[in-house]
């Protein structure tokens, strides 16, 4: 039988081209713990619906989506994983700007806290635009697309594309890896169900995004952790460090895992995300 749920809520945020199954492997262990934890896809990603414009795959739109969704579900807890981890950024600190309905107020514009926040995970993400082999497969991913260069096609061009690179090259990819048919075929719907406007300007800004973390670090009275596995290919191991040191943040870097410690080590980072949620618990409580 589940606990119950006496611990406080977790919102979980994937990456680009990933989807709430992506944690499927740490929820039943997270919610074995007594918490509730609700996975999404954000807008645009596999079954949540796409923007209706360009516009609305901003950071900021993204992120204001990540805002509603933390005051709509209760969550105290938030994390994002690589892509998600910038957006969930910049949930948290639009939440923060000054003016913002929902900031709480005292008296210095650097404390202020998004209201309900008690942590912030920042899973295998980075300070700023993504980097290393991940960067350059990126590239390679919009130039195969015809779009390194800007503008869009129309959709049903772009989804023609889309298909048309998994069939050549992100199956095969796959395939020769290993990994089991019934998880390829999920991964080529999931692909093919993804907006391919979003899948190309959340890629744009991946590869563009500034560094915020100095801005992030004002957020001081929210706990929070950079988690990251040893063999990170996106942003370095050493980068995601330094961050956390900037971040005055707590570190785990979980051994024989990579770019998805969520899913190549479930139990260490499970294990590392209760602990912390338990203690952040009890600092939000004394």
């Amino acid at each position: 039988m589940p606990a119950a749920c006496d611990r406080e809520p977790a919102l979980l945020v994937p990456g680009y081209t990933g989807s709430k199954e992506d944690f499927l492997a740490i929820a039943g262990l997270l919610a074995g713990r007594g918490r509730r934890v609700v996975a999404i896809d954000m807008r645009g990603q596999f079954e949540t619906p796409g923007a209706d414009d360009h516009e609305g795959y901003s950071p900021s739109a993204l992120g204001a989506d990540i805002a509603a969704l933390v005051d709509a579900t209760g969550a105290r807890h938030l994390l994002g994983h690589s892509y998600g981890g910038l957006i969930a950024r910049e949930g948290l600190l639009g939440q923060a700007a000054p003016g913002h309905s929902g900031s709480a107020e005292s008296g210095r514009a650097d404390s202020r806290v998004p209201d309900g926040i008690a942590s912030f995970t920042l899973m295998s993400s980075g300070p700023s635009a993504l980097t290393g082999p991940r960067e350059a497969e990126l590239r390679a991913m919009l130039a195969a697309l015809g779009v390194q260069d800007g503008g869009v096609p129309s959709p049903d061009e772009l989804r023609a594309r889309i298909c048309g690179l998994w069939q050549a090259h992100l199956r095969p990819q796959a395939e020769q890896a290993g990994v089991p048919g019934p998880i390829v075929a999920f991964l080529a719907r999931r692909m093919l169900s993804n907006d391919p406007n979003g899948l190309v300007l959340m890629a744009r800004h991946l590869l563009t995004a500034p560094d915020r973390t100095a801005e992030l670090a004002r957020l001081d009275r929210v706990p929070m952790l950079v988690l990251y596995g040893e063999n990170d290919d996106a942003w370095s191991p050493g980068a995601q460090e330094a961050m956390a040191r900037r971040l005055g943040a707590r570190r785990v870097c979980i051994p024989a895992a990579a770019h998805s410690p969520a899913v190549e080590a479930a139990a260490a980072t499970a294990a590392a995300l209760t602990r912390f949620w338990d203690e952040a618990e009890a600092v939000s409580a004394a």
